[in-house]
């Protein structure tokens, strides 16, 4: 018995890939558009768009392909739920859900600049004529605002992230013009940073203060008036500076509307179970989506129910003082002349 040399077999169990399921063939336009607020022909192009970074360069049998990927992340950012419930439904693990919304955040937030532009001199004066037609606010170019992205508490400095109300977030400086389009953004902030000091700190702000643009841009109590952005009067004091106020809310509410499509469109940017890294990628990649949307004439949830009282409580002294000098005299030009 002690000659006898025992041998024993590994045995191999086949792998059992799920099949994922391919909404393209299996749902109606319809169907497309309510789980993944994206039509057949937008989401080739999207796939399109993203498949130079995605593609995979491997021959593995079972590696996703681009549309999947696309339908995994598209349905991610449409209802924003769990990574495992989109993984059940899906056919795909949790931790092939959460690769796969990173990677493709990563790729379409790299085409920012290709979609997202302040309008050049040849493009001001459609603008200004669309702003005006919205409330009768001569010389408007944009209309600026920050947004709060809610995110779970990060593992490294967190108490940069809480904001004002105590949750953790983003702030997010967005620039839109009348027709909800974004023309410039910064995505990086710690929910803690003032607005005004977002903007202080941006390119757009160094170029229009080198470059004085020919127009204004509207903001909120929170920015400082300057000569080319303009805030409303605190207390209007003449029937002249009322109608200013007027004529301003009724112009600057096309920012509060971009934003709340935002946010209703990409249900996952009401909250972010995320990183900070990882939470400006996915704000990145929603932005570029919905550029392409209006580009495409996919149709968006429009409905306002008028702007949100929150703004930043106080301003830090972070401008030259006779840039408030200057915007107030312009301020008060317009109002002579205008209204």
């Amino acid at each position: 018995m002690a000659g006898i040399v025992h041998r024993y077999r590994r045995r191999y169990h086949q792998r059992v890939h799920a099949e994922c399921p391919k909404p393209l063939e299996q749902y109606t336009s319809e169907e497309l558009y309510a789980r993944f607020h994206f039509g057949r022909d937008d989401i080739k192009y999207i796939a399109d768009l993203v498949r130079p970074t995605l593609q995979h360069q491997t021959q593995r049998s079972h590696a996703l392909s681009v549309e999947e990927q696309c339908f995994i992340t598209l349905h991610f950012y449409a209802c924003g739920t769990f990574y495992q419930v989109i993984g059940d439904n899906m056919g795909v693990r949790k931790s092939t859900v959460s690769n796969v919304v990173k990677a493709m955040s990563v790729a379409l937030g790299s085409l920012i600049k290709q979609f997202v532009s302040f309008p050049k001199d040849d493009q001001t004066a459609q603008t200004k004529h669309k702003f005006f037609q919205m409330g009768n606010m001569p010389s408007t170019i944009g209309a600026i605002d920050c947004t709060h992205v809610h995110i779970q508490a990060p593992c490294e400095r967190e108490w940069e992230y809480v904001n004002r109300k105590g949750r953790h977030s983003i702030n997010i400086k967005l620039v839109g013009n009348a027709d909800l389009i974004l023309t410039n953004c910064v995505v990086k902030w710690p929910g803690s940073v003032h607005d005004a000091l977002i903007l202080r700190e941006s390119a757009l702000y160094r170029e229009l203060q080198s470059h004085r643009p020919n127009g204004i841009v509207l903001g909120d109590s929170a920015y400082p008036l300057l000569p080319w952005l303009m805030t409303p009067f605190s207390v209007a004091n003449t029937p002249e500076q009322e109608r200013f106020n007027s004529s301003y809310c009724k112009t600057r509410c096309a920012i509060e509307r971009l934003n709340g499509v935002l946010n209703r469109w990409f249900a996952c940017l009401n909250y972010l179970r995320v990183q900070p890294k990882v939470a400006c990628n996915i704000f990145l990649a929603c932005i570029v989506l919905h550029s392409m949307a209006t580009r495409r004439h996919v149709p968006l949830d429009d409905n306002f129910d008028g702007p949100e009282p929150d703004v930043e409580p106080e301003q830090p002294s972070m401008f030259l003082p006779n840039e408030g000098h200057t915007g107030l005299a312009i301020r008060d030009a317009i109002v002579r002349n205008y209204f």
